[in-house]
This record gives structure tokens, C-alpha cells and sequence, in this order.
């Protein structure tokens, strides 16, 4: 059986040694969009705002980073994990949250301790959930919490786990722009760690069902979270204390993608939908927490 669900959740954490510097970071930024023009602001690739992204010596880091530092991905670890053996052309990200416990520092070394928490039985699909702790001499640095959706792999009599979902607001966004993504983005952000030929093959992307390849849903997640904090906290990654959301749909390099902000204490919940195909949902149960 493909996926043993005991044998995953019982095996002994395992520990990798993480190691980036500034220009995995820039390469990062860049791959989420960094530099871009916005329909805020008409602005040059040199504008102090994006060189707080771009330029070493100004340089802050994006949490969502931690999701590629080092080129360790928890997902790819994950799948290498006992009990797991699935076929990648089956693999969808299904949700992703990063917990902050201090600031990211530009380069750094550190150990990521990694586990399966839960397998869960969606019947004709498994999810596997992988956490991720990373710590460095001084201390936690970030705790990652990966979905897997894994299609055909159900049935095999566990827990169905949970299901609960976010509810927006009734009222109207506090906040709604949009972030277009570039034709040659999943080419780019696949630099960071993510070398599923999903992103890039367009042969591979239609044995996995899709009519071309599709955006890595993790370059969503960080584009979503430069916009919040770039619109809402004033550009301060530091304030953020927690991200959080659910991969509702996919996104093709070239879209435009449509987010809503609702502003409440503490943190931002986030709607993110696909402009060009009538707002079909891209990201739901979104949540940022900040300071």
C-alpha cells in the first residue's frame, strides 16, 4: 500500500541541516513578484519599497521564505518520509501555515526536525500533514505545517480529520487589489527548491490532468503575503506572526490575481481568486496574524 498511515505518524522525527544566504532570499522575492509594478503604484524595480526585498544591503525577509529556505522544502522531505511512497503526477498542496517565533535573519544555519502529525482518509483521496520545526543556536525560528492532497490514495479506513472552514465577512472588502502573475513566474520561482515538473513540463502537466502547467500554489501563498504586507502592514515583515490558508483551485502563469482584505484586530483574512476565469477561488481560509 502506497500510503501507511502508522507507519508514517509513529517514525522518528528526522532532522536536515538548513543553510541560505541573501541571495536565496532575493531569488525568493524575485520569484514572487518583487519589483513588480502594482495597480497601487506605478513604480520602478528601484523603488525603496521593492529594494527592501531585492537589494542585499537593505534587505528584509518575507516569512513566507521559510517554506523554501534552504532549499529543504517540507513538502519534498514529506514525501520521502516512511509509510509514504506516491506518485507526484496524484500530488496537490492542499493548505500551508507558517508560524513565526522571531524575526527571519538574511543568511543563516539551522536544523529543521520533521514529522507526520496525521494521515487523514478523504476517501478517495489522503491527506498527509507534515510539520516542520526549525530552530537555530539561538532558539525556534519557524514551525511549518504542510497539507498534501494525494488523489486516489483514500479508503484505506482512517480518521477523515477536519473540515472546518473560514467565514469572510458580511460586508464589503476594507481592501481589494490585484497582482498579476508573469508567463515565465513558475519558471522562476521553481530556482527556490520546487522542481515538480508540474510547474514546467507541459507533457507532465497533462498526465497530472491540467491543459498546461500550473503555477506552484507556495508562489501564490508568498505573492498573497507580500501584497498583505505591503498594503496593510506598511511593509513590515517582522509584524507578522502567523499565515495561514487552504489551496482552493489553481493558477495559470499569466492570470491576474484578484485579493479582498478584511482588516480585523490582529490579523487579515484574505480571499484570493483567478481575475481572467470569473474569480474562480485560488485561496480560501486565509489568514494573516500580526503584531
Amino acid at each position: 500500500m502506497p500510503i501507511d498511515a502508522a507507519k508514517a505518524t509513529s517514525a522518528e522525527p528526522r532532522t536536515t541541516e538548513l543553510a541560505w544566504d541573501h541571495k536565496d532570499v532575493q531569488l525568493y522575492h524575485l520569484g514572487i513578484g518583487a519589483g513588480a509594478a502594482t495597480p497601487e503604484k506605478t513604480r520602478p524595480a528601484t523603488d525603496p519599497d521593492e529594494l527592501r526585498y531585492t537589494l542585499e544591503s537593505a534587505l528584509h525577509v518575507l516569512p513566507s521564505f521559510a517554506t523554501v529556505a534552504g532549499g529543504g522544502m517540507a513538502l519534498a522531505g514529506g514525501l520521502s518520509a516512511p509509510g509514504i511512497e506516491v506518485d507526484l503526477a496524484a500530488v496537490l498542496h492542499g493548505g500551508q501555515t507558517v508560524t513565526v517565533h522571531r524575526a527571519l535573519p538574511v543568511s543563516g544555519r539551522a536544523t529543521q526536525t520533521s514529522t507526520v502529525p496525521a494521515v487523514y482518509d478523504k476517501g478517495k483521496a489522503a491527506v498527509i500533514v507534515l510539520r516542520s520545526e526549525v530552530a537555530d543556536d539561538e532558539g525556534p525560528l519557524w514551525t511549518c505545517d504542510t497539507q498534501i492532497f494525494v488523489r486516489g490514495e483514500g479508503g484505506f479506513g482512517g480518521e477523515r480529520g477536519p473540515s472546518a472552514r473560514l467565514e469572510l465577512p458580511d460586508r464589503a472588502p476594507d481592501l481589494s487589489t490585484e497582482r498579476a502573475i508573469r508567463p515565465d513566474q513558475a519558471l522562476l520561482y521553481r530556482l527556490s527548491g520546487d522542481w515538480n515538473p508540474l510547474h514546467a513540463d507541459p507533457e507532465f502537466a497533462e498526465l497530472a490532468g491540467f491543459d498546461r502547467p500550473i503555477l506552484h500554489g507556495l508562489c501564490t501563498y508568498g505573492v498573497t503575503l507580500k501584497a498583505v504586507v505591503d498594503t496593510v502592514l506598511g511593509g513590515e515583515v517582522a509584524r507578522v506572526r502567523s499565515y495561514t490558508t487552504r489551496f482552493a483551485g489553481v493558477v495559470f502563469p499569466g492570470e491576474t490575481l484578484r485579493l479582498r482584505l478584511w482588516q480585523e484586530p490582529g490579523r487579515v483574512l484574505v480571499s484570493v481568486t483567478a481575475a481572467d476565469r470569473d474569480d474562480a477561488p485560488v485561496l480560501a481560509d486565509t489568514v494573516v496574524e500580526h503584531s
